[in-house]
């Protein structure tokens, strides 16, 4: 995984467009939201939380963690989806690579759950007083966080997790990927996504499949929500930059969020230079949802190699 300095400033007020996100309405969540179409109006008027909200209530559904089960939260952030799995019942730990996202996790959150300063990539052996033995864990779960990870972190925290898991454990993991294995050099060329969010490169949506099979994983679900993820968030951030590019449309939008009156002339067009890169970006990306299941003994996975459709792997 990256340097976590350098990693926080990605979620500070050192971005600029953390910074619009931030006086938008993100604050203990920082994932890209799930917009369907009767709601997507809403959006420009409420901000974007109901719909980061709806991308976690997915997510959890998916891991299907029970009360009493130990679930750990890979690349929490700033915990609240960890302190969600915690109300539930859930022994939950989250764990980030960030001290002041863990510093602001255990203020907000520290009565719910468990938070630690860690590696996903590289477990230590206990984490805020919780081992981390082979098999001690029923669920892993892990949204929108692993793109930071690059390609050896991804394997390296596919395979931990499958240690960590107890036979017939799960995990989820939620990530954008791309289409294909084109670098992500070509798709970003002034570096501007991959510095805004200080991340190398995204999986291949197929490569993550062949990964949780090698390390023993079964495959039981792969759902793409780039429609209502990536593709909506554009229309949005399309409708954003076309009213900010101009001075009665940003002064509509500080009326709305008055935050957004602490932007100068330059900060306004560096979010808009930004936004407009995400959004090229977006075109040959997607947002895909992997539910990884550790087989119960005696169970085999999936031979590595084919994706649980057939077709070789990527």
């Amino acid at each position: 995984m990256g340097d976590s300095g350098d990693l926080a400033r990605a979620y500070s007020d050192d971005s600029v467009l953390f910074r619009v996100l931030r006086h938008l309405g993100w604050d203990s969540l920082a994932n890209i939201g799930y917009f369907t179409p009767p709601t997507l109006p809403l959006a420009a008027l409420t901000g974007p939380v109901p719909f980061q909200r709806r991308l976690v209530r997915r997510s959890l559904a998916l891991l299907d963690a029970r009360p009493g089960q130990l679930v750990l939260d890979a690349g929490c952030g700033r915990g609240d989806t960890t302190a969600r799995l915690g109300a539930s019942g859930c022994r939950a730990l989250g764990v980030d690579i960030q001290p002041a996202q863990i510093d602001h996790a255990r203020r907000r959150f520290g009565d719910s759950a468990r938070f630690a300063v860690a590696d996903a990539t590289a477990l230590p052996q206990r984490a805020a007083g919780v081992p981390l033995t082979d098999g001690s864990f029923d669920r892993v779960h892990c949204l929108e966080a692993a793109f930071h990870f690059g390609h050896e972190g991804r394997r390296s925290f596919v395979n931990e997790s499958f240690r960590l898991l107890r036979p017939g454990g799960r995990l989820v993991l939620v990530d954008v990927t791309s289409r294909t294995d084109q670098p992500i050099g070509t798709l970003d060329p002034n570096g501007l996504v991959r510095g805004t969010w200080r991340f190398d490169d995204i999986e291949p949506y197929e490569r993550y499949p062949l990964m949780a099979s090698a390390a023993g994983f079964t495959t039981r679900r792969i759902l793409d929500w780039t429609t209502p993820v990536l593709h909506r968030a554009a229309q949005l951030c399309a409708l954003f930059v076309g009213t900010a590019s101009t001075r009665a449309g940003r002064q509509a939008l500080c009326v709305r969020w008055p935050g957004l009156r602490t932007l100068d002339a330059q900060d306004w067009d560096e979010v808009i230079t930004v936004v407009r890169a995400h959004r090229a970006i977006g075109r040959v990306t997607r947002y895909t949802a992997y539910v990884l299941d550790k087989p119960a003994d005696g169970v085999a996975a999936r031979p590595a190699g084919r994706l649980p459709n057939g077709r070789p792997a990527v």
